[in-house]
Parts: C-alpha cells; structure tokens; sequence
C-alpha cells in the first residue's frame, strides 16, 4: 500500500493503518531501534510505541514523508529509552559515543524557551547536509541520526573504519565552520 493511503486510514482512524504501516515500515523501524538499544526486546517495544505515537499523531499531523516521519519517532522512543536503560551507568557504548561526538558540533542546552531557535538550527543543520556529497551525507546521517556505529558504516560503504572515522571527523569541523558562518556559534 502507498504511504498516502496509510496516511489517510490514520485519518480515516481505521486500526488497518497500523498493520499497514507495520508490513510495509516494520524491519526499517526496528533497524533504527535495534541499533539504538542493546536489546531485541527493549527495540520491538520502542517499534510498538512507535505505532502508538503515530496513531496519535495523525491527525493532526500529515507527514510529508511517512517512512522519515515514523523514522524520527522511533529514532526520540529509542533514544529515550537509551536513557533510561543507562541513567546510572554511563559509559562507552556506540550510542554515547556518536552523542559526544556531535554534541561539540552543535552549540548549548536545550530548554523549552529555545525550541524556536532548535527548529532554526535544525534547517541550518539540513541546509549544510544539502551541500554535502551524497556520499560523505549518508555517511553523517547514517551515524548521528541512525545512530550506526563505525564498522556498520564501513561495510555498508565498502570503507576502512579509519576513512569512516576521519570523513566524520572532517564533516563535523565543516559543520562547526558552517554553524558558527550561520551565526550559531
């Protein structure tokens, strides 16, 4: 079924949607989730509130792009249960790791009186993956939006983990350039 027809059984509140979105979305949303969460159980779980959140969402929301919508819902889910499963024990795993690596990318704390100023950040942020080469912006979104980890990347790009690590390394000087040009810095 088109995302278009899924959208509209959500406004339609026919629970078919559900079961439409899990045939055509069920193995990309737990690939997000399962690289997110250590975990099978912890992911399907985050897939299945997935679900939940978009029902609610829609309507009012009409997502342009379905796959990126419920993508981005499972990305938050997962991550917030990241959390939670890691409140006390912080540490060294791949999820820690690509956080820090782009927290010195991108400038302060966020609060409820900034959230215009992150939905601005965020256009900036997409506005400088536009201009990047396909490769090296898959490459950056496969690892601080997807959350993959290093060797992940260097399989699904046929890359050394060292060309992967420097390319990262390269894009995030690049994007602290870009911001602090924007203002953001």
């Amino acid at each position: 079924m088109d995302d278009a027809k899924i959208i509209e059984l959500y406004w339609q509140r026919c629970e078919a949607a559900i079961s439409e979105t899990q045939i055509k979305y069920g193995k990309f949303l737990f690939s997000i989730a399962n690289r997110i969460l250590p975990f099978r159980e912890d992911a399907q779980e985050c897939v299945n509130d997935t679900y939940l959140d978009a029902w609610n969402a829609m309507p009012p929301t009409r997502p342009n792009i379905l796959s990126a919508f419920l993508g981005k819902l499972t990305r938050r889910i997962s991550i917030d249960r990241w959390r939670c499963l890691n409140a006390e024990k912080r540490g060294g795993s791949h999820v820690t790791l690509a956080l820090e690596e782009l927290a010195g990318c991108i400038p302060g704390e966020s609060d409820p009186a900034a959230e215009v100023e992150a939905k601005e950040l965020a256009q900036a942020i997409n506005r400088f993956l536009d201009d990047l080469p396909r490769t090296e912006q898959q490459v950056f979104v496969l690892r601080y939006f997807h959350l993959a980890c290093i060797q992940e990347i260097a399989a699904k790009f046929s890359m050394s983990s060292p060309k992967v690590k420097s390319m990262l390394h390269r894009t995030r000087k690049k994007l602290r350039m870009y911001l602090a040009k924007e203002g953001y810095r």
